[in-house]
C-alpha cells in the first residue's frame, strides 16, 4: 500500500451506524479526499442521506476537489426484528432493541464482501462495532483498519481498567480508586465502571466487545479519533503497550 500513488489509492470507510461514530468518519473522509485520495463511504439508505449532507464537494487548500462516493447496502431492518427504517442506532424507539440491532449489524457482512469483491479498495476503514470485517477484507487480500470513534486516554483507561480489576479492591461503590499501570494518577470509583465490567456480564454486547478485541489484534493496524498534539502520554502508551 506504501508504495501506491495517491491516484491509485482507494479507501473503504465503514463507519457503524450511529451519529457519534459516522461524524469523525465524515471529516476523516473529507481529509483523505482532500489529499486527492480516492473515497468511498459504505452505509445504508437511510444515513447515505446524511453522509451526501456533510460530506458535499468542496475546494480545499490542497487544491483538490473533494469528491466523496457514497455506496449503500441495505439495512436488515425487519430481518433482525427492528421498524422499517430503523437504520441508526440513534432511531431505536427502545433500548430493549439494541441487540437486535447489532444482530442486524452483524447481517451487512455479506453484502460489505460482495462490495469489496467488486471494487477492491485498497483497505478497509471499519468500526471497532464490526469485528467481522477483519475477515471479509482478508478474504480478498485487503488490510483492514479498526477504527475507534473514541480517545486514546479512553481506550488506555479502559484496558487497564478490564485487566487489573481495581474496582474489587474498594469496599463501597463511592471509595475511589486509582486505575493501576496508567500515566497521570487517574482516580475513578466503583458506581463509574460498567455495570457489564464489574458484574462480568455476559450478553451480546459484551461478547461483541470481546469480539471486537480479537478481531483488533488480527487487523492492519488502528485509527483513533484524535491527534498526537492533543494527548502525547496516552498515544505513546497506546502503541507501546
Amino acid at each position: 500500500m506504501g508504495s501506491e500513488s495517491h491516484d491509485s489509492v482507494h479507501i473503504f470507510l465503514f463507519p457503524f451506524l450511529a451519529h457519534g461514530h459516522m461524524i469523525p468518519v465524515s471529516d476523516m473522509a473529507k481529509l483523505f479526499a482532500s489529499h486527492g485520495v480516492k473515497t468511498t463511504i459504505v452505509t445504508t439508505p437511510q444515513n447515505a442521506l446524511r453522509f451526501a449532507k456533510t460530506t458535499q464537494s468542496r475546494k480545499p487548500t490542497s487544491g483538490f476537489e473533494i469528491e466523496i462516493e457514497i455506496k449503500t447496502i441495505e439495512f436488515p431492518c425487519e430481518e433482525a426484528g427492528l421498524p422499517k427504517g430503523c437504520e441508526n442506532l440513534d432511531l431505536l424507539p427502545s433500548p430493549e432493541l439494541v441487540d437486535n440491532f447489532l444482530k442486524a449489524s452483524r447481517l451487512l457482512q455479506a453484502p460489505l464482501e460482495l462490495l469489496l469483491k467488486e471494487l477492491k479498495p485498497s483497505c478497509l476503514v471499519a468500526d471497532m462495532f464490526f469485528p467481522w470485517a477483519t475477515e471479509a477484507a482478508a478474504k480478498f487480500g485487503i488490510p483492514r483498519l479498526v477504527f475507534h470513534g473514541t480517545s486514546f486516554f479512553s481506550l488506555c483507561a479502559s484496558e487497564c481498567v478490564r485487566l487489573h480489576e481495581p474496582y474489587k479492591s474498594v469496599s463501597s461503590e463511592t471509595e475511589p480508586f486509582v486505575i493501576p499501570n496508567l500515566p497521570g494518577g487517574i482516580e475513578l470509583t466503583r458506581s463509574q465502571v460498567p455495570d457489564f465490567v464489574k458484574n462480568n456480564v455476559v450478553n451480546d454486547l459484551t461478547q461483541l466487545l470481546k469480539d471486537a478485541k480479537e478481531s483488533e489484534l488480527k487487523s492492519y493496524g488502528v485509527v483513533v479519533n484524535s491527534f498526537y498534539e492533543l494527548e502525547p502520554v496516552y498515544a505513546d502508551y497506546y502503541r507501546n503497550g
